[in-house]
């Protein structure tokens, strides 16, 4: 669990109470110039994560940082907020030498960062999670009048209408976000980290968080802004730095002179093309997987699909629509109160996950990975093997070591999982390589269903081209794939047919045999919208 106790260190696991914090540089935070990273070196066991990165950003710039999974930004990302330390190489700020012996250091110099995954404490208020790195305080007390005071200050500055009493539990997505930001602005960030900051966020939602970043930027804070959706990055970005393979191979580049195409060649480190899968063999004609009416205790209402062996049937709608919380019920982690749910023709009550693997032979790639898809403090061969335990236990010896080696072998190979070591633990590994991983355990438990819920969120260029390849192939060996995405481009390449969702309903279906972009998204955007 390494990794995601690495990004989640800057929250802690209560405020801090202090009345002033103080710099690590005696430097003037509202005139950073420039964050330079020169000639950065970081190894891990068995892996050189850094390979001399060079990398600036300035003040009033958004920069795009790109690359592969495994090609080093996060590790860069965790150097520049303390989270790492170089084994060489240097970071200045503002022609000042620094080295961040922790987030709260790199926070008091004037780095923030919104991480991938939300860094906010749950059951506080949204005022108390924008101050915790500085809580204010008043006679060694917490001082509540002045929690709102700044808090509200912060949020201002985002145009963001937000109480700062309300609790952070009932935010919405893009809501969050934003307090992520409001957060960075209470420590005074001059340099603001944005890692895949619109992974489930709608298009009006990104426009929105898109509108802060670029008032953020006028009034002379530098961004870092990492994602692998291209697209956001060209309406964006000012410049752009591609790592591949721990190196840089692009640094501070204008962006407006540079294309696509060549960005993605040096990302990958080769020619690099989108194509269309190869066509799949007609399915069979009966359901293996139907449901007929269903309503669950999570909100659905009268919810009618089917998905045949060799097909894939997407599940389309806007964040909010029903769908993982849909897939949720088909597991049994939520109740199904109407309805009928069929299996190979046969009305069946799945009670929990268990029943649906090896009673039903259904298996879920969940969208959150880290947090229900994988134990990251594991070998990635016992995440693989876990699902199959009691068909390789020895009658008086357990699960041994090897047996598990043995079994994963085979799947780490066929998904180019990249490892140190047979023993490298889940926490370790790029996203890419954590979705591999989690796919790969429900291959090994033979499944004939498989839900998949955002596949390629977080994922890179190639690696995301390697899956919708993987995901033809499931299905064109027979198993029934229902796929969940929000990424209509990845829809329309691999769905044959689109089921769209909105507010907890099917609104409608939109067939997809010849898998062209323009009139599915239009069929499907026109039932969103309807």
């Amino acid at each position: 669990m390494a990794e995601r106790n690495d990004d989640n260190a800057a929250a802690g696991a209560a405020p801090r109470r202090e009345d002033a914090a103080a710099p690590v540089l005696a430097i003037d935070r509202l005139s950073v110039d420039e964050l330079a990273a020169e000639q950065l070196i970081k190894r891990f066991p068995g892996v050189v994560a850094l390979k001399g990165v060079s990398f600036d950003v300035r003040s009033g710039d958004v920069h795009a940082l790109c690359g592969e999974n495994g090609a080093g930004k996060s590790t860069l990302i965790k150097i520049l907020t303390g989270v790492y330390r170089p084994d060489s190489g240097r970071l200045v700020l503002d022609d000042r030498e620094l080295a961040p012996s922790s987030p709260r250091d790199a926070a008091r110099a004037g780095i923030g960062v919104v991480h991938q995954e939300r860094n906010l404490v749950p059951g506080f208020s949204v005022g108390e999670n924008i101050v915790l790195q500085a809580v204010p305080s008043r006679r060694g007390l917490v001082d509540r009048a002045a929690i709102h005071a700044q808090a509200r200050r912060c949020l201002e500055q985002l145009e963001l209408d937000l109480d700062p009493d309300t609790p952070t539990a009932g935010l919405s997505v893009a809501q969050l976000q934003l307090v992520e930001v409001a957060k960075a602005l209470h420590t005074e960030s001059r340099v603001l980290l944005l890692d895949e900051p619109t992974t489930a966020s709608t298009p009006s939602e990104v426009d929105r968080l898109f509108a802060v970043v670029r008032r953020l930027r006028d009034q002379g804070t530098a961004v870092v802004f990492v994602s692998h959706k291209l697209e956001e990055v060209y309406a964006l970005c000012d410049t752009v730095t591609v790592l591949r393979d721990g190196a840089t191979v692009l640094e501070a580049a204008p962006l407006a002179g540079t294309e696509r195409d060549d960005l993605v060649d040096l990302m990958v480190g080769r020619t690099h093309r989108a194509t269309a899968l190869p066509p799949r063999p007609e399915p069979k004609p009966d359901p293996v997987l139907e449901l007929v009416g269903v309503s669950t205790d999570a909100g659905h209402r009268d919810v009618s699909l089917a998905v045949r062996s060799g097909e894939i049937v997407g599940l389309y709608g806007l964040v909010g629509a029903g769908r993982s919380e849909l897939a949720k019920a088909l597991l049994g982690l939520s109740r199904v109160t109407g309805g009928e749910v069929r299996v190979r023709g046969r009305a069946v009550r799945i009670r929990d996950v268990r029943d649906a693997l090896h009673t039903h032979r259904i298996g879920y790639v969940p969208e959150d990975r880290k947090a229900e898809g994988l134990f990251l403090d594991q070998p990635v061969t016992r995440n693989i093997a876990v699902t199959v335990w009691d068909r390789i236990a020895g009658r008086f010896t357990g699960v041994s070591r090897r047996r598990e080696e043995e079994l994963t072998a085979g799947y780490v190979e066929r998904l180019g999982i990249r490892l140190a070591s047979s023993g490298q633990l889940a926490g370790e590994l790029s996203g890419g390589n954590q979705q591999k991983v989690s796919l790969a355990k429900w291959l090994a438990a033979r499944t004939e269903i498989l839900i998949i819920d955002e596949p390629t969120v977080g994922i890179d260029v190639r690696t995301k081209a390697a899956f919708h390849e993987l995901i033809g192939e499931l299905a064109t060996e027979g198993l029934a794939v229902l796929l969940i995405t929000s990424d209509l481009a990845e829809m329309v390449t691999l769905a044959d047919r689109v089921v769209v969702m909105r507010g907890f309903r099917v609104r409608g279906e939109v067939g997809n045999d010849e898998h062209d972009y323009d009139p599915t998204s239009r069929a499907v955007m026109a039932l969103i919208h309807a």
